[in-house]
């Protein structure tokens, strides 16, 4: 999805117009991928527009920035009310967030510390991420041949610049072979992630998911998923995978930010199950999407409206399955 060109970006506290946010060419992160950011959405609700679980994102941008020695000056409620206010300048009633924090312009050298560290927001209106076909009919994905990071390296716990040229290059390769996604091993060959998606997968009505020890980013729709799932009386457990257990799973499903809950479909060309989504990952899609939605009360606090008067009055449940 192209960006539109138009509308407001916000940069070190200043709102300015899409065509004008630029840095410079020698800026630390164009160089060396010094930056840290998060993903997160606001949904149009009948309640009203509300992001969800934005304390959270926020929260592990702060983390992510700790990591790799990033002083902000910014505080996290700066952050938080910069969010609100470029979503309430655009006017949107949906859309897209990207907080990035980045090593700006002054020298360049695998040091980063002269350099300032500069915030952006940007945000945009972006549909299902791998289609809307894929939130019912579920995704062909392979085995990449990439890995992910070994301990100690590349840290995953944040949410770093670097760390997506590993995801890229999972993702290419499976496009180019006419894939739509890719799930890459850890170090020890156990199963970890897609390019930028949590993977879980159903065996005998037990749910499966990788545990931060096997190289994932701790996702916040995974956190999300794993506590809907015990909501509703499913046994969720995070251990280590191996690979072969896609092959015999019952039902396989990405989550994230952008892909929200979509299903796996085959792997490696073999189906998943009778290779259509099964009940438990869709019964999971309809409490998240109602939860998302604001269909249901929203118990765990994860929605918070962005516009004056909102959240209007409540809406009865809804029987839907499909994307916000």
């Amino acid at each position: 999805m192209a960006f539109p060109g138009t509308g407001k970006i916000w940069m070190n506290g200043t709102l300015v117009d899409w065509a004008d946010a630029k840095i410079h060419v020698a800026s630390h992160v164009v160089h060396y991928g010094s930056a840290v950011f998060e993903g997160a959405r606001c949904y149009d609700t009948p309640r009203g527009s509300a992001c969800f679980r934005l304390d959270a994102h926020l929260n592990r941008l702060f983390d992510s920035a700790k990591i790799y020695r990033m002083e902000m000056s910014l505080s996290y409620e700066d952050i938080r009310q910069a969010v609100i206010d470029t979503i309430k300048a655009n006017e949107f009633k949906a859309c897209y967030i990207r907080p990035i924090v980045y090593r700006g312009y002054h020298t360049l050298g695998v040091n980063p510390l002269p350099c300032p560290v500069d915030t952006a927001i940007v945000l945009w209106e972006w549909g299902a991420y791998l289609g809307q076909d894929a939130v019912t009919n579920g995704v062909d994905v392979r085995m990449s041949s990439w890995t992910r990071s070994a301990p100690n390296t590349f840290p995953t716990l944040a949410k770093t610049a670097a760390n997506y040229a590993n995801s890229a290059l999972i993702k290419m390769e499976a496009m180019a072979e006419g894939y739509a996604e890719g799930i890459a091993l850890d170090t020890a060959g156990f199963l970890s992630e897609g390019s930028g998606q949590n993977l879980f997968v159903v065996r005998n009505n037990i749910i499966y998911t990788p545990p931060a020890t096997a190289s994932i980013l701790p996702g916040i729709t995974r956190d999300s998923v794993i506590t809907l799932a015990k909501d509703h009386g499913f046994d969720v457990r995070e251990e280590m995978l191996p690979r072969e257990l896609l092959y015999i799973a019952d039902e396989a499903f990405f989550v994230g930010t952008a892909v929200e809950v979509t299903p796996i479909r085959t792997v490696d060309k073999i189906p998943v199950g009778n290779g259509k989504r099964g009940p438990i990952t869709e019964a999971i899609q309809q409490a998240f999407f109602d939860t998302i939605n604001g269909v249901v009360a929203d118990k765990h606090g994860w929605l918070e409206y962005v516009y004056d008067g909102e959240p209007r009055e409540a809406v009865g449940a809804g029987a839907r399955v499909g994307r916000a």
